[in-house]
């Protein structure tokens, strides 16, 4: 599949470019956007670590097909500077991953973001279920996942770049994200 742009009212996401590494740098490595990641993610966060991710992870499993990285820009912004990110990845159990600089947070852009990466989820790629892993800590990716009708399947432990923390897996359906769908459409509440 080709790498498409997707666009949400305020914010066009744009397939990421190794080029991309040099903005994100420095919105990226800092410890209140690191600390609930993957404790994959190296700290003290190194100088070209933005680079190295995606020229050596990133982009080959894009070529392979297997995830979809989106960088985050603000359609008002002139300079089209990146602001976040939104990854999807076909395999395992945590299918969709983000972070948005500390100056665009609180603003539903991330909100925007997701809504549209999980309608390419379910319609594009023809997904039957949405998966997700987080820090139960992670108050903001929960409000996230809550409004778009996610549910709790299952709670566990987790490493993160913070250390160990309680985690939860969040789980949304083709189906029921098709009835949250007609629901917003149709102005009536969810049964979810």
């Amino acid at each position: 599949m080709d790498r498409p742009a997707l666009d949400t009212p305020r914010l066009s996401l744009r397939p990421l470019e190794l080029t991309d590494a040099a903005q994100v740098q420095p919105l990226f490595a800092r410890w209140e956007i690191v600390k609930q990641l993957n404790a994959k993610v190296p700290w003290p966060f190194p100088d070209d670590g933005v680079h190295t991710f995606y020229r050596d992870s990133a982009l080959p499993a894009i070529a392979r097909g297997q995830e979809f990285h989106w960088m985050l820009r603000r359609k008002n912004d002139p300079e089209q500077r990146v602001i976040g990110s939104i990854t999807l990845k076909l395999n395992g159990d945590k299918n969709r991953g983000f972070w948005i600089a500390r100056e665009w947070q609180r603003l539903g852009l991330m909100t925007e973001a997701a809504a549209e990466v999980t309608r390419f989820w379910f319609q594009d790629l023809n997904q039957p279920v949405l998966r997700v892993i987080k820090a139960r800590d992670n108050a903001a990716s929960r409000a996230i996942s809550l409004r778009q009708g996610m549910r709790i399947i299952a709670e566990t432990e987790g490493d993160y770049v913070s250390g160990r923390l309680p985690s939860e897996q969040w789980e949304l359906t083709f189906e029921d994200w098709r009835k949250m769908q007609h629901n917003n459409q149709t102005g009536t509440k969810s049964k979810l």
